[in-house]
């Protein structure tokens, strides 16, 4: 399940959610991103997110497919937060159901690599020295290479 939201989430509904009556999951990892006071040594009092609706849920679809093509999840969720946050605030949620632990952890982790990089969301960080746009992070596309044996 995909949603790009403006509102917060409830993480403990969710993840219960995510395996209402489905007794062949034997584990559920999850993902929380939550807005960082501080950048590049420097205090961060707000972060907005912008993405282009449609465009958006298409790629994080794709993403999705993706894990659930390469691991034997039964169920997975990402839910992702647009407009502006706070230091604190949750971002993004994503979540993998298996029978197997071993799934579970590596779709998830493969699941936020490619967030980070391939969705289209925009970051503007709110900083004492002004505005600033953030430019995605060197340190990002090398987690999201080691899984570009296939992709999406």
């Amino acid at each position: 399940m995909i949603r790009v939201q403006k509102e917060d989430f409830d993480l403990a509904a969710e993840l219960s959610a995510l395996s209402a009556g489905n007794h062949n999951i034997g584990g559920i990892t999850s993902f929380v991103g939550l807005v960082r006071d501080m950048a590049d040594g420097e205090h961060i009092g707000a972060m907005t997110l912008e993405h282009y609706p449609g465009m958006t849920e298409k790629m994080l679809e794709q993403i999705d497919a993706e894990a659930n093509k390469r691991w034997p999840l039964e169920t997975s969720l990402i839910i992702h937060r647009f407009g502006r946050m706070e230091p604190g605030e949750q971002i993004v949620l994503v979540a993998c159901a298996s029978p197997h632990r071993e799934a579970a952890f590596e779709a998830c982790h493969f699941l936020i690599d490619w967030l980070k990089t391939k969705a289209p969301f925009w970051k503007l960080e709110e900083k004492d020295s002004g505005a600033e746009w953030v430019d995605a992070r060197e340190s990002d596309n090398e987690a999201a290479a080691k899984w570009n044996n296939t992709d999406a």
